[in-house]
Formats: structure tokens, C-alpha cells, sequence
């Protein structure tokens, strides 16, 4: 507006002043809404939310642990692996003197003392492929008939790969995440091995059908444990997004790929049909229609606490980091201890305090009085994100805690999350998927190298025993 339009709306006396100011009002409450909003989102990183760490702007990454009193590196009883010499080495060089000495005279002739040794350690490249010819003893009975022996499970074809070579396609390609040509690639300069990438490609096929039985007694001892850490994530397949779904315990994981990220998808992976133990999950809503026991991730719960603590200069929010972080260490405590629960007193005290921080909250932040609703919205009026996360807090109290109560609950949900991370890594090494059967292969094959890893048995030698087997035997160490 000019001077002269205010001017002019003054002289219309009080009442066109009034109105005036409040429409000016209201306009500039609306803003600074708005650039609170704007700030909220350019704030956000991954110290205070779920954003990944590729969102980070100029802030160096903050962890919420404390400082521990142990020193970095090697704890004591730790067991080293330090390169050690041998007393009967594969090849012996000896270096001799030349030159001589300050007095002129030749080093050569010099009388001898002794060798200095040092030694290296390294491995030797094959010069060409070992073949192995399997001969198959043929005989004619006396009716006749001719019988022909068996032979080994793998040896399927007049010439092929070892079991060897096609652990290492897999080794490379699914576990170290290389590509398919860069695989192809190290095989051929590190092995001398000359393969081509359909070559690769049905290696994963195959192996992919003979883990299918090992895959379902994966799930099987899923399903059985008492807790169950579940995630999702995108991946891309010829560029259209859909979603892997990770379901996990501490010994055993398992992957499946499917269009949807919500309630169809969970049904049908199948982990949750019949499931009566308890499942940990950031608290997406489509988790919460399952009829078992739930428990939510508090690292998600400390993050949003940290952007509401730093952004919005809540003090609650501060208090309930610290409170959160102690029950979890009087957690950690009385397990090293070897014991399976916190003394009822201990309980209730925690309990109080969590109940009295949340009230403190709501006063903190107040319900604001319903607004209009625009044409066409739907679902509940916004809200401010600390009455939010209050909300939240209150309504799932029980699974908030649900590591306080069970030990066998974890804090977070960040073993489900370790175990997505690969297949972001798979992406961002080689790109999306070419197809959706390898997509599926991948996430058969990689739930099963998971399970070893967790297992600490050695990924190579588990992937020659799939070429060993019929498909029919589970490939799982002490599985019973």
C-alpha cells in the first residue's frame, strides 16, 4: 500500500483502522509460519531426522553416543592377527653384496657372518585354468541293458565352471557389490578367467533356485524368534521404483521385492501371517494393523527430539533425550550383569518420569483450536511437529519402552536398517536392476550371504556348497 492508501483509510475512521491491521495481521502470522516451515525443512538433516546422511549440508556428521571411557582400537583379550613368519618358506631369495667397501676393497670377497632375513606373504595367480575330467563308467548288464554311473550334482554339462569360479561371480557381484561387467572384469585380470556376463547372470539364476528351500527355513526361524526387525526400502527396476522389504534377527535375514511398500506387501512377504512375538519398526502406520506385539525405534524418536530440542528451543525435549539414553544404558548395565530385568521400583520411577515429561510437553505446547478445512483435505488438521511427536509418544507409551520391559527388545531398529544399507550400496555401485527376476535373485542371494555373515562362517566357502547340492539340503551352519 502507498502513504495515500493509508492515508486515506485512517480518515475512514476506527473501524477501517481495525480492519485493516488484523487483515496485515493475520498476513504476517502466515508468513512466519511459512518461513518456520521453510526453516524446518532446511534444517533437517540426519542428526534430527530421518533424512539420510547424502541430505547433510555443510554440517559435519554428529553422533548422539557419549564419549566412552575406552580407549579406540583393540580391547584388551582381544584377539590379534598380525602377520607372523614361517619357519619353512615356499621360495628362498638371497641378495648379495656389491660394491665396496670405504677401504677399497671388494664386498664379494668379504668373510661371510649371516643372512638378515624378512620375509612377504602373498598369494600365487594362476597361469591358466585346472581342469577336472569326470568319467562316468558305462557297463552292459548281462540282460542288455546298459547303465551309465552317476554324476557329482553340478556336473551338468560336456565342459563348465567349477563350483570354485562360480562361487567367486557370486562373491563379487552380490556380496563385494561389484557390477556385472566390473566382476566379469576382475575375473579375468586377477584369474585369467574369460567369461562373459550371461555367463554371471546364470550363475545367480541358478543359484537363486537351489536357495529356495534354505530361503524358506530362513523364514521359518524368523517367524519362530521372539522379536522381528522389520524395514523397507526403494530399489529400481528398469527405472520404476518399487520396494524391498527386510524382515531380521540378530542370526537370520530375509529379503522380498515387491510394487507396494504398505500393508499388501507385508502380507504377502508372510512374515506377519501368524506371528505372536514382537516386531520392531519405525512406526509407520501399515506396521501397527498387524495383530502382535509392537516396538517402536528410538533413534528415530532421539533424532526428532534433537530437531525439536535445537530447533524450536523446547527444553522437554532435551530432558526426554537424557531420560531415553539412561534407561538405555540401566538396560545395557543389568544385562552385562546377567540378569532379564529391571527391579519393579526402577520401573515405575522410569515410568514417572517419561509420564511427567510428557505433560510437561503438552504445556509446552498446547492444542491450537480447529481451523477451517480447505476444499478437498482429508485427514486429521495440522499440527505442530512436537505436538506430534507428544502425540505419538503417549498413544504407544507401552512400545516406546518395550525394550525397558523386555531385554529381548532392542533400543532402535538400526539392525534392520544395517541390513538394508547393501542394497543402497548395490545401487549407488551398479544402478537399478535390468529386470524384476534379478532383483529377486538379488535379494534371495543376499538374505542368504546376511545370514552367514551373522552366522561368522566364511561367504565363499557357503556359496561353492550351492553348486554342490541338488537345491533340497538347507545351507545353513548348525541348523537343526
Amino acid at each position: 500500500m502507498s502513504s495515500d492508501d493509508i492515508r486515506a483509510v485512517y480518515r475512514q475512521g476506527e473501524d477501517a483502522v481495525v480492519a485493516l491491521m488484523t487483515v496485515l495481521i493475520n498476513k504476517i502470522n502466515s508468513l512466519e509460519e511459512e518461513v518456520n516451515r521453510l526453516k524446518g525443512i532446511i534444517n533437517k538433516d540426519s542428526h534430527n531426522s530421518n533424512k539420510p546422511p547424502s541430505f547433510d549440508i555443510g554440517r559435519p556428521p554428529k553422533s548422539l553416543r557419549k564419549r566412552g571411557k575406552r580407549k579406540s582400537g583393540g580391547q584388551p583379550g582381544h584377539k590379534g592377527y598380525t602377520l607372523q613368519k614361517v619357519d619353512n618358506p615356499d621360495h628362498t631369495v638371497n641378495h648379495f653384496l656389491e660394491g665396496e667397501c670405504e677401504c677399497s676393497e671388494d664386498l664379494s670377497k668379504g668373510e661371510f657372518i649371516d643372512y638378515e632375513r624378512r620375509q612377504t606373504a602373498d598369494i600365487p595367480l594362476p597361469s591358466e585354468l585346472e581342469y577336472t575330467e569326470h568319467c562316468a563308467e558305462i557297463r552292459q548288464c548281462a540282460c542288455g541293458r546298459i547303465h551309465t554311473a552317476r554324476f557329482p550334482i553340478g556336473v551338468d554339462a560336456p565342459i563348465q565352471y567349477g563350483e570354485r569360479i562360480r562361487a567367486l561371480m557370486i562373491y563379487f557381484n552380490a556380496y563385494q557389490m561389484l557390477p556385472q561387467k566390473r566382476s566379469v572384469e576382475m575375473l579375468k585380470d586377477v584369474f585369467g578367467i574369460n567369461l562373459s556376463e550371461g555367463t554371471l547372470n546364470n550363475a545367480l539364476q541358478r543359484a537363486y533356485r537351489k536357495l529356495e528351500v534354505t530361503e524358506e527355513a530362513i523364514k521359518a526361524a524368523i517367524r519362530s524368534s521372539p522379536v522381528m526387525n522389520l524395514d523397507e526400502t526403494g530399489m529400481y527396476v528398469n527405472g520404476k521404483r518399487i520396494w524391498e522389504h527386510s524382515s531380521s534377527t540378530e542370526l537370520f535375514t530375509y529379503y522380498f521385492c515387491h510394487e507396494k511398500r504398505g500393508r499388501e506387501a507385508m502380507k504377502a512377504g508372510g512374515m506377519l501371517r501368524k506371528f505372536f512375538g514382537r516386531i520392531v519398526h519405525d512406526g509407520w502406520k501399515p506396521y501397527l494393523d498387524f495383530d502382535c506385539l509392537h516396538a517402536l525405534c528410538n533413534a528415530h524418536h532421539l533424532r526428532e527430539l534433537v530437531f525439536i530440542k535445537e530447533q524450536h528451543k523446547q527444553k522437554w525435549a532435551g530432558s526426554m533425550i537424557e531420560l531415553l539414553c539412561r534407561i538405555k544404558h540401566t538396560v545395557e548395565k543389568a544385562k552385562n550383569a546377567h540378569r532379564n530385568h529391571l527391579a519393579s521400583a526402577t520401573l515405575r520411577c522410569y515410568q514417572k518420569r517419561y509420564r511427567r515429561l510428557l505433560s510437561t510437553g503438552y504445556r509446552t505446547n498446547p492444542a491450537t483450536l480447529p481451523t477451517e478445512r480447505n476444499p478437498g483435505q482429508r485427514g486429521r488438521l495440522k499440527q505442530h511437529p512436537a505436538r506430534n511427536l507428544l502425540d505419538r509418544l503417549k498413544e504407544h507409551e507401552n512400545e516406546v519402552l518395550a525394550f525397558m520391559y523386555d531385554f529381548n527388545v532392542p533400543f532402535d531398529n538400526n539392525l534392520a536398517e544395517r541390513d538394508l544399507r547393501m542394497t543402497k550400496v548395490k545401487q549407488k555401485v551398479s544402478g537399478c536392476f535390468r529386470s524384476r527376476t534379478g532383483a529377486q535373485a538379488f535379494c534371495r542371494i543376499r538374505g542368504y550371504i546376511s545370514t552367514i555373515r551373522k552366522h561368522s562362517q566364511n561367504v565363499m566357502e557357503y556359496l561353492q556348497k550351492i553348486f554342490q547340492t541338488d537345491g533340497s539340503e538347507i545351507l545353513l551352519p548348525n541348523y537343526s
